[in-house]
């Protein structure tokens, strides 16, 4: 299965792009023999339009559109519930094993979400209440991901 990072916004050269491919490089070769993989990063471009509204519709759009046909959608957002690691490798486990081809996962801009890839998500999840900068939303994703993937390997990297 594949799985994909779609963001809006580009990262930088520093330390959270750094650490964001450090992850999902490492990603591919732990996953392969579990099914999973390779990992993909998708960034689209923030919206210019004036209102937060139009922004999120704008970007909800460009989300929708760089997704794989057909691939499960998870996304991050305040409102979601929260995952224990293990209940989040679960999860990834049980999409793979259901035969989805590919499974996204979603951060949306600096105003949220669009409603539109709300709806259509099969799960959202969030990080707690505390408000992140979506550069360490991302780092924290990827290394989720990455967990997830040794703990479906049982590799000592997750250690309960």
């Amino acid at each position: 299965m594949r799985l994909v990072l779609a963001c809006v916004g580009r990262l930088k050269a520093g330390a959270e792009r750094e650490l964001v491919t450090r992850y999902v490089d490492r990603i591919r070769p732990a996953g392969r023999p579990l099914g999973l993989g390779p990992c993909d990063m998708i960034e689209i471009a923030e919206s210019a339009a004036r209102r937060a509204e139009d922004r999120m519709a704008e970007e909800a759009a460009a989300l929708l559109a760089a997704l794989p046909a057909g691939a499960g959608l998870v996304v991050l957002d305040p409102r979601g519930r929260n995952f224990s690691s293990e209940d989040f490798a679960r999860r990834i486990a049980s999409d793979r094993d259901g035969g989805l081809s590919a499974l996204a996962f979603v951060i949306g801009g600096a105003d949220g979400l669009g409603e539109e890839v709300r709806a259509r998500a099969s799960l959202m999840i969030a990080y707690g209440t505390a408000t992140f900068p979506h550069q360490l939303v991302r780092v924290m994703l990827a290394e989720q991901i990455y967990r997830a993937v040794t703990i479906l390997a049982g590799h000592p990297y997750h250690r309960a």
